[in-house]
């Protein structure tokens, strides 16, 4: 592309997702026409936003879908992520077009991770929110040893849980290593210590991302309403206020290893709450035969801010 056609400006909006209050849940920037953008230029975009995500859509390869979907952390592209898909497609379901067709009821997006599709969510024929279905299965470890999460976290080594489930790598399209603590004050009492996410990197680095950590906490009164925070300062985000993959993927995980062969069930995760950013977001998972067949997420989003970046 020459510098004639090269885009001087490009336009975006900001979304919280994954809440219905403005100002809290996980903040999206969207460049929903991303075209003439280089790779190079959306990732000194997403740096300078500073989200933990920000999406560049572009039109699909497939004319049968609506639109290609790229995903950049401050640091990286990766490959998929919850609040990115649920924020976008709120953005594009409110425009009259998306590329010169209109957005219908359910949109699929072009990812690295594979084809996601959104089923947009309307109140009073507005749209509010997204529900996505993750693209990949469910994938499982290797097992994370409890003195690097507790060192990771600047928790003491009982304040990992094993009652369920040893800490482990989980991943539906984006690995994350996630383990329980034992109750919610503890949780709440987490920080990130980077050198040790350093060293936990050099030990269980994944090909797709540096290591990343969701802790989460629960009790047997309320299995499915989970408190959860993620750390992931490796790729500049100290703190997520939500993270739709990792819960994803836990909610998965979790409903693997209950003994019903057959249930759907229903999962509310809780997070950003020590941030002052609280998202709520909610996990449908299916099982059938014993095994997890589909996984969605689902959350509101509310517009913040809209303009122009300079190129």
């Amino acid at each position: 592309m020459t510098s004639d056609t090269a885009p001087k400006s490009v336009a975006y909006v900001t979304v919280d997702v994954f809440t219905d209050e403005r100002f809290a849940g996980n903040q999206l920037a969207v460049m929903s026409d991303a075209r003439g953008l280089s790779d190079r230029q959306m990732q000194a975009i997403a740096t300078e936003f500073g989200y933990s995500e920000v999406t560049f859509v572009l039109p699909p390869r497939d004319p049968a879908n609506t639109a290609e979907v790229r995903i950049f952390t401050p640091t990286t592209e990766i490959p998929f992520a919850g609040h990115p898909n649920v924020g976008t497609a709120f953005v594009l379901g409110g425009q009259k077009e998306i590329f010169g067709r209109a957005p219908g009821k359910i949109l699929r997006f072009e990812e690295k991770a594979g084809l996601v599709e959104a089923t947009l969510l309307r109140e009073g024929g507005v749209v509010v929110g997204a529900t996505i279905v993750v693209p990949r299965s469910l994938t499982v470890g290797p097992e994370i040893d409890a003195d690097t999460i507790a060192a990771c976290a600047s928790l003491a080594p009982e304040a990992v849980s094993r009652r369920v489930h040893a800490p482990t790598r989980l991943s539906v399209g984006l690995p994350f290593a996630v383990a329980e603590i034992k109750d919610v004050a503890t949780l709440s009492s987490a920080q990130p210590n980077v050198t040790a996410f350093q060293a936990a990197n050099a030990r269980y680095k994944p090909e797709e991302d540096s290591f990343s950590l969701f802790l989460y906490a629960r009790s047997a009164e309320a299995p499915w309403q989970i408190r959860a925070r993620m750390f992931a300062p490796l790729d500049n985000v100290n703190e997520d206020p939500a993270t739709g993959s990792a819960s994803a993927a836990l909610s998965a995980y979790l409903v693997s290893l209950i003994q019903e062969q057959d249930i759907d069930v229903e999962i509310i995760i809780e997070q950003g709450v020590e941030m002052g950013r609280r998202s709520l977001i909610g996990a449908h998972v299916r099982k059938q035969g014993g095994v997890v067949r589909k996984v969605s997420l689902s959350g509101h989003c509310v517009s913040a801010m809209r303009g122009l970046i300079d190129l």
